[in-house]
């Protein structure tokens, strides 16, 4: 096929946009959910068409529930509805009360400066555009709990009555008795205008059931000892379509599957497809495939989440000056925006494997936003995304995921990845959570 033919095809194709409207479509995605299990069954099928040995590979998890959420200043409730508060999963459930404080945009700094100690402590969920790196909601909620906090309140910094989600914790990992809930952005702000140094109680109801949960793999390409990986994650939040985070990477990863297929012969390596299961509880379904892969048999990640929210296309390379290279042929060649940023990105499934020192690309859109915009929040719909951007990531991440499959990029070391996430402030907050997998 003429590179003419399959990008005009790729150009007019409904079936990454057939699916991502599938998956939206199905509604809780949640980790374990039958949600997340008709999304991964939709997903092994829709990469049968295209790829072989497609299936499902079941995992046990700890489940998490939502039930209701409130915050109250005596017996007055000021926050309840699901437009205002919501609990943050892995929060245990239970009722807190202290002090109400706003720590700000909960900062290190803002944590040194605060008296956190039996407070009920509120922190932005964006950062200062001053502030010289991001700073995860779990590594706020852990200088929270460090700092001797009764409940956590999570505010979110995008207008719309919009109460963000987003795990706090891991199964591995217990928080204590810590209540954590999001606000939206209007309800913190009445918090802190009217509830500063009132005593606050926050109520969180939730269920921690087993459960399963699963990766669903494919494959294609010649049978060779090494293998490009292009991966995605198939659960969201409950609260939403998840349609940006990450129905749109899923879709993406099914579009692949298909323009692949078209272009096998010109393959130099295996491509494995996987859509993991439980990213959003802690990469819980990308850590079981690291642990139990050969590291050595990745030729390179491929990573796709964050995707077609914005229509250029920014790669994380991590640092392999190789990858760099291979998104910036990708680019001259089709003259087209295609950003390689060197710079650590460890909070998605490309991550178990990058940290070990495997090449690892992860793909988004460039928005222009501090933070994840509509993502985490009832807001992440499909109306928000356009099938032109989907399309045209597809042509560029195809090219880029037969790149790799032709350079070889070296392998680094733990220790240079570890010297990498130092030298990018990250490690002190990686400590902080427990993510940090070296030796000290």
């Amino acid at each position: 096929m003429t590179d003419t033919a399959w990008i005009g095809e790729t150009f007019t194709s409904d079936v990454g946009w057939s699916h991502l409207e599938t998956l939206v479509d199905i509604g809780d995605r949640m980790a374990g959910s039958e949600g997340e299990r008709a999304a991964a069954e939709a997903t092994r099928d829709a990469l049968a068409e295209y790829a072989e040995d497609a299936r499902l590979e079941p995992f046990e998890i700890q489940g998490w529930v939502r039930g209701d959420s409130r915050l109250a200043v005596g017996e007055e409730t000021v926050a309840s509805a699901a437009h205002e508060v919501i609990a943050l999963p892995r929060s245990p459930a239970g009722a807190a009360t202290g002090e109400f404080v706003d720590a700000g945009y909960g900062l290190p700094e803002d944590f040194a400066e605060t008296d956190c100690e039996g407070k009920v402590v509120m922190v932005r969920s964006d950062v200062p555009e001053w502030y010289d790196r991001y700073i995860h909601r779990r590594e706020k909620f852990y200088h929270a709990v460090e700092a001797g906090a009764a409940a956590f309140v999570y505010r979110n910094h995008v207008d719309g009555m919009l109460p963000p989600t987003g795990s706090v914790g891991t199964e591995d990992a217990p928080i204590g008795e810590v209540p954590a809930v999001g606000v939206a952005n209007e309800t913190g702000a009445r918090l802190a205008r009217r509830y500063a140094g009132d005593p606050v109680t926050v109520a969180v109801d939730c269920e921690t059931p087993d459960a399963t949960s699963q990766n669903v793999h494919a494959e294609l390409g010649p049978d060779t000892d090494e293998r490009v990986l292009v991966t995605s994650h198939v659960d969201a939040h409950d609260i939403a379509e998840g349609a940006s985070d990450n129905g749109a990477g899923t879709a993406l990863v099914v579009e692949l599957a298909r323009t692949l297929a078209a272009r096998e012969d010109e393959l130099s390596t295996r491509v494995e497809f996987v859509a993991f299961g439980a990213e959003e509880v802690g990469l819980v379904g990308s850590h079981r495939l690291a642990d139990e892969r050969a590291l050595d048999s990745v030729r390179a990640v491929l990573n796709l989440d964050g995707v077609v929210r914005g229509r250029t296309v920014e790669c994380f390379t991590h640092g392999f000056d190789a990858l760099d290279a291979a998104v910036e042929s990708v680019a001259d060649a089709f003259d087209h925006p295609l950003t390689a940023s060197p710079e650590q990105s460890p909070h998605s499934d490309h991550w178990p494997f990058v940290r070990w020192g495997v090449p690892g690309i992860h793909v988004m859109s460039e928005t222009g936003e501090l933070g994840r915009g509509w993502g985490h929040t009832h807001a992440d719909t499909l109306e928000k995304l356009e099938v032109r951007t989907l399309r045209e990531q597809a042509v560029l991440v195809t090219e880029l995921a037969l790149t790799l499959t032709e350079t070889t990029v070296d392998h680094r070391s733990p220790d240079d990845i570890a010297a990498a996430l130092e030298a990018e402030g990250l490690a002190e907050g990686m400590r902080i959570t427990g993510d940090w997998p070296y030796q000290e």
